[in-house]
Order: C-alpha cells, then sequence, then structure tokens
C-alpha cells in the first residue's frame, strides 16, 4: 500500500517537474522571439542609419560643390568689378571732341530760346501796356482801366508757362516717338510759328496775337527744356556730364542777358522796337534748323531704344572722335540689361513702381526748387522790384541787366566745379547762399520802410558820435514824428542828412543782396535740377520721369508768374519771406535724400534705388546674380557649370 503511494508520489513529482519545464520553456520561447523581434529592429534601425549615412554623404558633397561654385561665383564678381572699374576709368579718361561741342551747341540754342523768352517780356512791360491801351480804346471808344490792363499784361506772361506746362509733358512722348534729335528739329517749327505772331503782334494791331505768340512759344520752350537736357545727358562722356549738363543753364542765362540787353530803351525797348525784339526768337529757331541735321541722334536712344546697333556706334564714332567705342557700348549695355524690367514705361507706371518713386520725388522736389527759390519772381519783376527799393527807372534797368551778367558768368564758374565738387554739394551751396540773401533782401525792404524806427535807432546808437545830449535827441525825435517844416538847426540838417544817408544805402543793400541772391542760383538750383532728373533714371523711364519734372518745373513757374504780383501786395515788404521758408525746407531735403550723381554711370545710379529704397548693402546673392548676368561677352565663357542660386 505504502509503495503504491510512493511510486503515484514520485509519479506526481515527475509530472511536476514535466510542467514547470515545459512553462519554463514557454517562456524561454517567448523571451527568443522578443529578442528576436529587437534584433529585427536593430537591423532595421541599422539600415536606416546607414541609408542617412549616405544621405549625408550626399548632402555633404552637394555643400563641397556649393562652396566650390560660390568660390568661382567669388572670382567672377571680382574680375567683374575689376572688369567694370577699368571699364570707368577708359570712360573718364574721354576728353571733349570738336564734333561734341558742336552738337552741345546745335542743342542748347533750344535752352537759350527758353532763356530768351523768359526774360524779354520784362523790359517794354509799359511800351506793352500802353499798346494794349490803344489797341482797347480804338476798339471800344473808351479808356481801358489801369487793373485790367494789368490783368491783360500778367496773361501775356503766364500763359508762356501755360504753353511750357504742354510742351513739358509732351516732351517724354515726343522724344520716344521721333528721337531726341527729331523731337527738337520738329519742335523749332512752333519755335518760328510763335516767333512771327509775337513779331507782327503791332501791325495786326491785335494783343490777341501776342498771347497766341506766346503760348506757342512756350510749348516750343516747354518741349526744349524737356528734349535737351536728355540729349546732352546721353551723348556726354561719363566724366563730363556733369560740366557739360551745365551749359544747359548756361545758354538760358546767355538768352535772359540778351533779352535785358536788347530790351534797354536805347536799343528796342521802345514803342516801334519791341515787337522786334519779341519777333527775334526766331533766330535761336532758325540757326537750331540750320546746324542740329549735321549731328547724330543720341546713342542711348538708337541703340536701347531702337536696337539700332551698328548706327548707335556710327553716332558714337562721330562724338568721340574714335573708332573704340567699345566702353561705352558696354556701358549702355549694361544699362538696357538693368532696366530691361522697366523699358517703355508709362506714366503712370513710373508713378507706381515703389523702386522709381524715389527718383521721381527727388526729381521733383529738384524742380520745385528752382521755381518756388523765388528767382522767377526776380526774372519777371526784377526793375519793379529795383524800383521799389529806392532806384531810378535807368538805375533799375541797368541793374537788371547786371543780374543777367552775374548769371551768366558765374554759370560758366559753376561748369568746372560740377564734376569736381558735385552736383548735391553744389545744390546744398546754392540753396543756403540763396536763404541768406534773401533775408537780408527782406531786412532790406523792411529797414527803408520803416524810416521812423531807422531814426530813433540811428540816434539811440549814434549819440557820442554825432554829440547829441538828450535834449537834442528828444528835440530831433519829436521834429521828426511831428515833420515839422519850421527851420531845422544846423545839428538837425546834419542828422536828417545822415538818416537820408543810411536810407539811400539801403537801397544799395537791396541790390546787392538781389544779386548776391542770384549768384548762388547761378551756383546750383539754375543748373543742377534739369541735369540731374535725367541722371536719375535709365533709359526706359527717363523720357516719362523728364515729362513729368518738366511739367512741375513749368507749373510751378506759372504759379510764381502769376502769384507773385498779388503776394507782392499783400506781404509787402515780407515778400521774400515765404521763399525763404522754401529754400530751407529744400536745403534739408537735399541734404537728407539726395545723392551724390558725380562721375556714376546710369547703371551705378539706378543701382542706388534698386537696392533698399537708395542705400547700397551688402552683396547678397539676389546682388551677385544681378552682377552675373551683365558680365561683358569676355568673361561670359570662363565656366560652363550651372551657377548655384
Amino acid at each position: 500500500m505504502s509503495m503504491n503511494l510512493s511510486a503515484k508520489l514520485d509519479e506526481l513529482q515527475r509530472g511536476d517537474r514535466h510542467l514547470e519545464t515545459t512553462v519554463a520553456l514557454c517562456e524561454i520561447r517567448s523571451q527568443l522571439q522578443e529578442l528576436t523581434k529587437s534584433v529585427e529592429s536593430c537591423q532595421s534601425e541599422v539600415s536606416e542609419v546607414k541609408r542617412d549615412m549616405v544621405a549625408i554623404k550626399h548632402e555633404l558633397d552637394t555643400v563641397q560643390q556649393v562652396k566650390e561654385e560660390i568660390e568661382e561665383l567669388r572670382e567672377y564678381v571680382d574680375r567683374l568689378e575689376e572688369h567694370t572699374h577699368r571699364r570707368k576709368l577708359r570712360l573718364l579718361e574721354q576728353g571733349l571732341t570738336f564734333f561734341l561741342t558742336y552738337s552741345i551747341f546745335s542743342a542748347v540754342l533750344g535752352m537759350l530760346q527758353f532763356g530768351y523768352n523768359t526774360g524779354v517780356i520784362n523790359a517794354p512791360e509799359k511800351n506793352i501796356e500802353n499798346f494794349m491801351k490803344d489797341v482797347y480804346k480804338d476798339r471800344y471808344g473808351e479808356d481801358i482801366s489801369e487793373e485790367f490792363i494789368q490783368q491783360l499784361y500778367s496773361v501775356a506772361v503766364s500763359i508762356f508757362a501755360i504753353g511750357g506746362m504742354l510742351g513739358g509733358f509732351s516732351g517724354g512722348w515726343m522724344a520716344n516717338r521721333f528721337g531726341r534729335k527729331g523731337g527738337l528739329l520738329l519742335n523749332n517749327v512752333l519755335g518760328i510759328s510763335g516767333a512771327c505772331l509775337m513779331g507782327f503782334t503791332k501791325v495786326s494791331h491785335s494783343y490777341e496775337m501776342l498771347f497766341l505768340g506766346r503760348f506757342i512759344i512756350g510749348v516750343n520752350c516747354g518741349l526744349n527744356t524737356s528734349l535737351v537736357p536728355m540729349y546732352i545727358s546721353e551723348i556726354a562722356p561719363l566724366n563730363l556730364r556733369g560740366g557739360l549738363g551745365t551749359v544747359n543753364q548756361l545758354a538760358v542765362t546767355v538768352g535772359l542777358l540778351l533779352s535785358q540787353v536788347l530790351g534797354i530803351e536805347q536799343i528796342l525797348g521802345t514803342n516801334e522796337g519791341w515787337p522786334i525784339l519779341l519777333g527775334l526768337a526766331i533766330c535761336p529757331a532758325i540757326l537750331q534748323l540750320i546746324l542740329l541735321p549735321v549731328c547724330p541722334e543720341s546713342p542711348r536712344y538708337l541703340l536701347i531704344t531702337k536696337q539700332w546697333e551698328e548706327e548707335a556706334r556710327k553716332a558714337l564714332r562721330r562724338l568721340r572722335a574714335s573708332s573704340s567705342v567699345e566702353e561705352d557700348i558696354e556701358e549702355m549695355r549694361a544699362e538696357e540689361r538693368a532696366q530691361q524690367a522697366e523699358s517703355h514705361i508709362s506714366t503712370m507706371e513710373l508713378i507706381c513702381s515703389p523702386t522709381l518713386r524715389p527718383p521721381l520725388i527727388i526729381g521733383i522736389v529738384m524742380q520745385l526748387s528752382q521755381q518756388f527759390s523765388g528767382i522767377n519772381a526776380v526774372f519777371y519783376y526784377s526793375t519793379s522790384l529795383f524800383v521799389s527799393s529806392g532806384l531810378s527807372d535807368e538805375s533799375a534797368k541797368f541793374a537788371t541787366i547786371g543780374i543777367g551778367a552775374i548769371m551768366v558768368v558765374m554759370t560758366l564758374v559753376s561748369i568746372p566745379l560740377m564734376d569736381r565738387t558735385g552736383r548735391r554739394t553744389l545744390h546744398l551751396y546754392g540753396l543756403g547762399g540763396m536763404f541768406i540773401f534773401s533775408i537780408f533782401i527782406t531786412i532790406s525792404f523792411l529797414i527803408k520802410a520803416s524810416k521812423p524806427i531807422l531814426t530813433i535807432s540811428i540816434i539811440y546808437f549814434e549819440k557820442q558820435r554825432l554829440k547829441l545830449s538828450d535834449d537834442d535827441s528828444r528835440r530831433l525825435i519829436q521834429s521828426f514824428v511831428s515833420q515839422s517844416k519850421n527851420e531845422k538847426s544846423e545839428k538837425e540838417k546834419e542828422f536828417f542828412g545822415y538818416v537820408q544817408e543810411m536810407i539811400d544805402w539801403m537801397s544799395y543793400l537791396s541790390v546787392v543782396s538781389t544779386l548776391g541772391f542770384v549768384v548762388f542760383f547761378a551756383v546750383g538750383p539754375g543748373s543742377i535740377p534739369w541735369m540731374i532728373t535725367a541722371e536719375l533714371f535709365s533709359q526706359g523711364p527717363r523720357p516719362s520721369a523728364m515729362a513729368i519734372a518738366v511739367l512741375v518745373n513749368w507749373m510751378a513757374n506759372f504759379v510764381v508768374g502769376i502769384g507773385f504780383p498779388s503776394m507782392k501786395t499783400t506781404l509787402e515788404n515780407y515778400t521774400f519771406l515765404p521763399f525763404s521758408v522754401f529754400l530751407a525746407i529744400f536745403w534739408i531735403f537735399t541734404y537728407k535724400k539726395v545723392p551724390e550723381t558725380k562721375n556714376k554711370t546710369f547703371e551705378e545710379i539706378l543701382a542706388l534705388f534698386r537696392h533698399n529704397n537708395g542705400s547700397v548693402n551688402s552683396v547678397s546673392a539676389t546682388t551677385l546674380n544681378e552682377d552675373i548676368e551683365i558680365l561683358p561677352p569676355s568673361y561670359s565663357s570662363m565656366t560652363d557649370r550651372p551657377i548655384y542660386k
């Protein structure tokens, strides 16, 4: 029995051990399965790591390739800069040739026309008014009022500016349609027509013909102010562009001086001679018609606008007196590539363009600085201005001629300074000097008008020198205030003679201040606005920009011409004070916003405004790519590798 039980127990124990073994084996099997899965997972991760290593190696190869291409790109940029520098040095070595001088002289006859017709209406003012009175009385059988005759004369003055607005705004269209030279030639038809109408005004016994002639000659001068600076800036070598651009203003000042000299009573400033004086405007138009056909068209217009490379080369060979014109051609090609996105730009596109808006605003403000400086008040009403300051009629007319002579001399002086000192610097000097002298003009007017204050001031400050006691001082003041006609003592006669001498001196202070005002105008604001507007734009937007700038100039001209008499009546001795405020504003704007364009190519000037609103940043990838795009042909085959972008 016990044996059986023991056997049974042994059998049960063996079964338990077998069961434990089975459980252990199951556990081992499950662990092995998990381990297998872990191994498979590790193998998968190893495969991914291998793939990542391959990808990293590929990226390293790519980075190395990019690095090599960047090094090549830097070499290209260095070579490009070196080549551009050499090309610019060659451009700066170009000189003034006979044919270039001839072409510029022929073109600036248009600006001489502008200057002549600006000043010609000033001297014969009384003669023209007398003619209008006679015509009115013959027509209506009654005398015309002084107020109405002043209005008619103001129309004769200001309608010239209205025509100038129309002509100036049409200049861009004409420049693109007929070319710079072609537009100037066609414009002379208007010049001849307007001069004939003005010359035959008295014969026809019609002041309406004078108005029409002034309007037509205004259109002619408006077109000239747009076309002539454009033509000269495009044919001038880089190193002479500033000086030759000043020739525009030189022609204007010569025209002004001619009109003033011929307008004196001893020559044509008479009742019989004033129609001839106005009709002489035909001479610059006829002379330009004779001289200009020999001149070439603007090479930039031929190459960039018309794509006539061979014609452009012929024009350059004649202008430079050399068969080697590759530097000029390359510079024009670079400008063309830099402004391809802006070619044939319309006026509205120009206004809306964020890149072109800053130079457009600068061009407009520069034109306003010329007109709202107060210089046209001097041009149009200089004679009456000097008379009101105390000069005789004869002295006032010769002082006006002095203004014209000083303008010519100072413009000649500014020609060599333009490419040495720079446009921006000279403009700042000019505006600053005009501001100071405009204050002096106002002071001289105030002192002359404030005779009692001047007298009391002299008594106070000159008391010791004149040996005046307190009683003498009081008696002199009372005598002056009461304007007593009683017999004066010797001391009173001496004193009042001294006061009169001071007042006479103040009259000449007004003249000297006005002449100083004109001197600083000739140095800067006289010539720079015409030149810098053409320089700030490349070939595509240049005609539209010139049209807008010239329109603004003529509008400001009209506002000053029509508004100055009323302003003079309202402000009296403070007439020049608004101009002083404008001059201060324009000086600050020029100092803050206007870039220097001296010895810069059109391409470089364009880059000033293309990169971050006028500031030149460090070279970025975009800039490098733009520079590579303008790489000269001689460097384009240096590598066959694609450029990494």
